[in-house]
């Protein structure tokens, strides 16, 4: 059985939400053990700030799926639907037939997840060109039929949610979808403050997820282009939601959630520093290497620093080193000497080679 940390999630009545948004080919299982690991530089308790996560989309197109494949995309279904520091998870599902997702669902909702997330927000070509994703929101009435069926596919005590971008081409209909979504059965509503044409450029449209706010009575979460404290409380003013959705932002600064949550407790507190998020990046080098296939590992963990550099000088000094090494062994290298460890049986000459060809 999981014990799970204290978080804001035991007292979401009095203290606002912070969850883990999910990025197709960002943030994925892998980045969201590693964000929640983050401590809190007050209390040391684990958990990255979030109350929870969700997982990046599940594609349903036409098949009841295995369950392999739920856990293969969200593996923390192995762990009572719980990262490895024990934040909740929910599984999102993508696709645009009722009958189909509500049978996936189904099956979904008996491996344990922390809920059921549906995504009416993907801007990704491939996906809106098989009308699924940001494509859905021309189609009010086809949101309504997904969300009911899913709702009443899933036992009552499983929370369903959706999360939606402003519209497709303009943001005309997004009160229209949004009340679908709740008259379907939705429990709460993240909001991505752009459409689908806007992408992610900036700016969000918070003050659009103000109007959506006022069209449902549903929790509504906003969402997009919050990448400080300051961002934060200015979303909050704009949009009128308490609870929020945090994506690119704790990407760049893993200490972002928990900052936040200094904030509104009244206190000070430092910053996650360079030297506690270290390790962190050489355990996510590890879980990278045992889950990602050889060619690809080197650009994930470039990925990463490349967006930890926005915030942190030392990341933009390892970007610079590693952004034309692709070989795996020579990143291991890097990795051990930055930690003081020289991994398997190497020796510590040979490694002391591999490093010199990286820097």
């Amino acid at each position: 059985m999981i014990v799970r940390p204290p978080s804001p999630a035991n007292t979401a009545m009095v203290r606002p939400r912070i969850l883990l948004a999910p990025m197709e080919g960002l943030l994925d299982c892998v980045l969201r053990d590693i964000l929640t690991r983050v401590r809190d530089p007050l209390t040391s308790v684990a958990g990255g700030g979030i109350d929870h996560c969700v997982s990046e989309f599940i594609r349903i197109s036409g098949t009841l799926l295995p369950n392999r494949a739920f856990v293969r995309v969200m593996p923390e279904l192995l762990n009572d639907g719980c990262t490895l520091s024990g934040v909740p998870v929910r599984a999102q599902l993508l696709g645009s037939d009722p009958a189909c997702l509500a049978d996936n669902a189904a099956r979904l909702a008996a491996l344990g997840p922390a809920g059921i997330d549906l995504n009416f927000g993907c801007p990704a070509k491939v996906v809106n060109r098989h009308g699924g994703g940001a494509m859905l929101l021309d189609d009010p009435a086809l949101i309504a039929r997904i969300v009911a069926a899913v709702r009443r596919a899933v036992p009552a005590a499983v929370p369903v949610s959706a999360k939606m971008r402003l519209g497709f081409n303009d943001d005309r209909r997004a009160e229209e979808c949004a009340q679908a979504m709740a008259d379907g059965g939705a429990g709460e509503i993240v909001v991505h403050a752009r459409t689908k044409a806007h992408g992610y450029r900036p700016p969000a449209y918070w003050e659009r997820i103000a109007d959506v706010r006022a069209a449902v009575r549903v929790p509504v979460i906003a969402n997009g282009e919050i990448w400080s404290v300051a961002d934060a409380l200015r979303c909050r003013e704009v949009s009128g939601c308490v609870d929020l959705m945090l994506g690119r932002g704790m990407v760049v600064d893993p200490g972002l959630a928990w900052a936040l949550r200094a904030h509104d407790a009244g206190v000070s507190a430092d910053a996650v520093s360079w030297s506690q998020l270290r390790p962190l990046i050489t355990d996510f080098w590890q879980l990278v290497s045992a889950r990602v296939s050889r060619k690809h590992r080197a650009g994930r963990l470039k990925q990463w620093l490349n967006f930890l550099r926005r915030r942190y000088p030392e990341a933009e000094a390892a970007y610079a080193v590693l952004r034309t090494v692709n070989d795996p062994a020579l990143i291991d290298a890097w990795a051990a000497e930055r930690n003081g460890v020289i991994m398997g049986n190497e020796s510590k000459v040979a490694a002391d080679e591999r490093i010199a060809l990286v820097d």
